[in-house]
């Protein structure tokens, strides 16, 4: 049975309420390490929300038209993944042939989006929820957003926190994993609005 939730209201769920990245910690890894600058971290944002809703759109036709029908659901994992490798590969062709900077400063991780898990996890979440089409595509944009949102409220804070005195024990990672918990907790007050189950 498929699930009742309207696409806008999926949408909205999946940038606050549900945020991939601050309500299932899925993508920590990239959110961490690039969220040093803003422009890198709105670019690794964009690049997250491209590959993610192309690639949720195309793993659920793989799912429910190659998948189901040939009863090789048990290969999902596989299949997702190759799928979202697929389209890593041509988003960073694109990017170093139209934007050489952003590719530079990108660096390792850009192909490593093909190992964010919140990709993956947007996927795999699309499948258990028992969501058409559309609102799978709405939901994968709309966690592609949520997590360019995180990343880039990340960015701005540890801008910010350069010229502030911290304490010595809290510089570098311990003080941005305080942020971004209290970014998680503050992500939390929009949870009364919509709930997606």
């Amino acid at each position: 049975m498929e699930s009742s939730l309207s696409a806008p209201i999926i949408f909205f769920a999946s940038i606050f309420t549900n945020n991939i990245l601050l309500a299932n910690f899925l993508g920590m890894c990239s959110f961490l390490a690039i969220s040093r600058e803003l422009p890198s971290a709105v670019g690794l944002g964009l690049a997250v929300t491209f590959v993610m809703t192309c690639t949720t759109a195309l793993n659920y036709l793989v799912y429910h038209y190659l998948l189901v029908p040939f009863h090789l659901v048990h290969f999902r994992f596989i299949a997702f993944i190759i799928v979202i490798a697929a389209f890593v590969q041509l988003v960073e062709m694109v990017i170093d042939r139209y934007s050489p900077r952003l590719y530079v400063v990108l660096g390792v991780f850009l192909p490593l989006i093909t190992v964010n898990c919140a990709i993956l996890g947007v996927c795999l979440f699309m499948v258990i929820r028992k969501y058409n089409f559309v609102q799978s595509v709405a939901y994968g944009f709309g966690g592609g957003l949520g997590w360019m949102l995180a990343i880039a409220a990340l960015a701005g804070i540890r801008e910010k926190l350069k010229k502030a005195p911290i304490p010595k024990a809290l510089e570098g990672p311990g003080i941005s994993l305080i942020v971004a918990g209290l970014m998680a907790l503050s992500f939390m007050a929009f949870s009364g609005m919509i709930q997606m189950g």
